[in-house]
């Protein structure tokens, strides 16, 4: 599974109505080009590219490190093929907002619409909610997801299987804190575990301190010994957090232990080094709710830790308060690494933090520059959207 991250200053107000207008215009044409060149699932996966998809955003007219790129440019794309999507195979869900909470609707009405099998549509439907938990549950980087769309492609040859070939998920949160908004890309390609090792290819500006990332194959242990934990008992798990709500009081210190023995050690840690670990900064007052979700979760007994995530009910606390039973407790460390990258495209020029990958920036470059000129618009705004990819470039 292909997957990335971007991080922007977050922008506030409303996209004029003129550009929106030419955003809608030029990408028809634009979309329309690079189906008929490279197929559906192409066009697909090229929008999973987060780079590809913030130079797209670029060519139409949008600031390349403008938050608002990624809504107005997903609602763009979605008004320019309305009417168009069984023709180019290709349908766009969801969006900023309520409309993001639409998506599964809107994909369970495309499916009947379409007459897609229905195993293909209640997969569909299970990955978009997945990879909106996982970005919101499993990477708690401070980031509050509020744009969510999802794309797919069908095959639009009546006399093969029209079921969906291919999806790639947009999603973008905001940070109140620090104004800023981090964008994540998902695609289908090759998937095999939608809750280890998620990200590739992740840019951003703003990398966190201290991020719990559950989805890092250092955090392999975590989601293990969570899920062992949620397949005992419900008193099994709220012993452990009896211990936890009794020790967090102090906060200059993290208890270590070992399953079988209350209290193994109890190790003296600096405010200055650890004032960020999560054990500090959890609140281990009684939670009536959390109570209520790890009865739900422990009478399931999910069989892994993609089914753990799926219940209905379990979110960002629920994830923490396991995690920190599983590392407090049982020595499970999970990782604290911001999965984002500090660059925005393939590198820097100065190679912080790699180098420039010329032939992967350049091929995007070259594949829209020929779309631009493919496109059938008018020579000055031809020009104008060429002119933006080349000083992008």
């Amino acid at each position: 599974m292909q997957r990335g991250i971007a991080t922007f200053t977050l922008d506030y107000g409303k996209c004029p109505r003129w550009l929106f207008e030419k955003m809608v215009g030029l990408g028809r044409e634009m979309t329309q080009v690079l189906v008929c060149e490279y197929g559906p699932e192409e066009f697909i996966k090229r929008i999973a590219d987060p780079v590809w998809f913030q130079s797209l955003g670029t060519v139409l007219a949008f600031d390349w490190n403008a938050s608002g790129l990624t809504t107005i440019l997903t609602a763009a794309l979605k008004e320019a093929i309305r009417g168009q999507e069984k023709d180019l195979g290709i349908i766009i869900c969801g969006g900023k907002g309520k409309t993001s909470r639409k998506t599964p609707d809107e994909i369970s009405n495309w499916g009947q619409r379409l007459g897609l099998p229905e195993v293909s549509v209640k997969n569909l439907v299970y990955n978009s909610r997945m990879s909106a938990k996982v970005d919101s549950s499993l990477v708690q980087d401070g980031f509050q997801i509020y744009h969510h769309a999802f794309f797919f492609s069908i095959n639009r040859r009546p006399s093969t299987d029209s079921g969906p070939t291919a999806w790639t998920v947009v999603q973008q949160g905001m940070n109140s804190k620090n104004v800023t908004a981090r964008r994540y890309h998902w695609h289908s390609a090759n998937i095999a575990d939608l809750v280890c090792e998620p990200h590739s290819g992740i840019v951003t500006q703003v990398r966190q301190n201290s991020v719990l990332n559950l989805t890092s194959k250092k955090s392999t242990k975590t989601r293990k010994v969570s899920t062992d934990l949620v397949s005992s008992s419900f008193n099994t798990v709220m012993r452990d957090i009896e211990i936890l709500r009794k020790h967090s009081s102090n906060l200059s210190r993290m208890i270590s232990m070992r399953k079988g023995e209350e209290m193994l050690t109890l190790l003296e840690l600096a405010d200055t080094e650890f004032s960020y670990h999560q054990v500090v900064l959890e609140d281990f007052s009684k939670s009536k709710y959390l109570e209520k979700i790890l009865r739900k979760v422990t009478e399931e007994k999910p069989k892994n830790y993609e089914e753990f995530l799926a219940t209905e009910g379990v979110g960002p606390k629920t994830v923490r308060a396991l995690s920190l039973v599983s590392e407090v407790i049982y020595g499970a460390k999970p990782s604290y690494e911001d999965p984002a990258r500090y660059s925005f495209a393939h590198g820097g020029k100065d190679a912080t933090p790699y180098p420039v990958d010329r032939v992967t920036y350049d091929e995007t470059i070259n594949i829209l520059s020929d779309a631009v000129r493919k496109s059938k618009i008018n020579p000055v705004e031809k020009d104008k959207a060429l002119s933006r990819l080349i000083k992008q470039g």
